[in-house]
Parts: structure tokens; C-alpha cells; sequence
């Protein structure tokens, strides 16, 4: 049996320190890392609100289907 492999912060779109905009909302985020949902180990990132400071976790392929976009710094 192989061992699955893990996420590297350098897999996804968004980068760790990326500055993100939710589309729906307009709420304002930052990338923090790439990291493995224990259960599934599917990819997820690690973002933090920029206005309450709260800590989030996505699986990878959600936050990477047009909910988020880029913020240009």
C-alpha cells in the first residue's frame, strides 16, 4: 500500500501570503498555507479573515472554482 501524497504550499493557485476577495460576499482574505484534511488528505487552504481575524479551512478544489479571486498588491 502506497502512502498518498501530501500537499505542498506550492500546489495551488493561491500562494501563502496571497490576498484574496470572496466574490459573493466581499469579504477580504489571506493565505496562510496549503495543508491535508486529516480523513482524506485532500489538499485545503489555511486562510485568515482580514477583518475579524478568524482562521478558515477550504478544501483546495472550492477555494479554487471562482469563489475567491486574487487581490493585486
Amino acid at each position: 500500500m502506497t502512502k498518498p501524497k501530501m500537499a505542498s504550499p506550492d500546489e495551488g493557485l493561491f500562494k501563502p501570503g496571497s490576498k484574496l476577495k470572496h466574490v459573493k460576499t466581499g469579504g477580504f482574505y489571506k493565505v496562510v498555507f496549503l495543508a491535508n484534511i486529516e480523513a482524506s488528505l485532500e489538499p485545503a487552504y489555511v486562510y485568515e479573515s482580514m477583518q475579524s481575524h478568524d482562521f478558515w479551512i477550504r478544501p483546495k478544489a472550492e477555494m479554487e472554482d471562482g469563489r475567491f479571486e486574487l487581490v493585486a498588491e
